[in-house]
């Protein structure tokens, strides 16, 4: 069973060896593109990432086309101006569900997983500013006698 030990000493030698941290290797498909799905609220996005010029396409259209308001592209190129690889990489999005605001956290969400499933050393720049963390507040459901998840219905004495 367990082996005796007289000193202090010898504890140091029972200890178990403490294992390595997990080693994240480059995740590629057969055409050399990093795949990964990004979610948020109802939205969920399915990004490919790819060396190129630093075209942006969501849905089959261009970034500027798909999301026309200002705060929702920096949204998106937050991840890849934190590393620097803003005009390294073409990226091509499919992303349905939710309003505009979702689909560009699920977006976002998305290109950081990719990102680092292309390139492992960019893990720790991205999850220390939480891009890798999936934001899981949702709308909460309606329920039975309410007029809304929490809203009664008007309350009238006569």
């Amino acid at each position: 069973m367990a082996e005796t030990v007289s000193s202090l000493e010898g504890l140091a030698s029972l200890k178990p060896a403490t294992p390595d941290a997990p080693r994240h290797v480059q995740k590629l498909d057969k055409l050399g593109r990093a795949y990964a799905t990004g979610k948020r609220k109802d939205a969920v996005a399915r990004v490919w990432v790819k060396p190129g010029s630093g075209k942006i396409t969501v849905n089959d259209r261009t970034l500027e086309v798909y999301f026309a308001r200002p705060v929702l592209r920096m949204i998106l190129r937050q991840p890849l101006v934190l590393v620097g690889r803003d005009t390294q990489y073409d990226i091509n999005v499919t992303v349905a569900g939710g309003g505009l605001s979702g689909q560009a956290g699920a977006v976002r969400h998305g290109i950081s997983k990719a990102l680092t499933y292309y390139e492992p050393d960019l893990r720790g720049a991205l999850k220390k500013e939480g891009f890798l963390t999936r934001d899981s507040r949702v709308v909460e459901r309606k329920k039975y006698g309410k007029a809304k998840a929490r809203r009664s219905f008007q309350f009238s004495k006569r």
